[in-house]
């Protein structure tokens, strides 16, 4: 117990603690990016980043499957700015929706959300 106690207080005193793992990332572009969760096997992620005194939203699902159709939509603190249908394409099968908004005054959150014919459904979320 002494040594693990000690080996705290060294740790704290250097300040060297590992950060965890995160679902978002920055990129040096004021890019954020976080992870989305899927109900079957594909993934999603979610990239918003100024652009030009916008904001570039790109909302992508992975399945590895060329040819399948999702619906998608996209909001901002709870308003759709946009929705459609994608398809999935080689090489990877996945689609990507992308959209430039106004970049509102304090934070934007945005979320997003695909579903295909089969039930599966991607969400992912993300605060700039």
């Amino acid at each position: 117990m002494k040594t693990l106690t000690r080996t705290i207080a060294a740790v704290l005193a250097v300040g060297v603690i590992a950060p965890l793992p995160a679902a978002l990332s920055k990129g040096g572009n004021g890019a954020v990016t976080a992870k989305g969760t899927c109900t079957g096997h594909s993934t999603a992620k979610i990239k918003v980043k100024p652009s030009n005194g916008k904001i570039e939203v790109e909302f992508e699902v992975d399945q590895n499957r060329n040819g399948v159709t999702w619906n998608y939509k996209l909001s901002r603190a709870g308003v759709k700015i946009a929705s459609g249908t994608k398809v999935t394409v080689a090489p990877s099968g996945s689609f990507t929706a992308r959209r430039l908004v106004s970049n509102l005054a304090g934070s934007d959150t945005i979320t997003a959300r695909a579903t295909r014919s089969n039930g599966e459904v991607c969400t992912a979320r993300v605060t700039l």
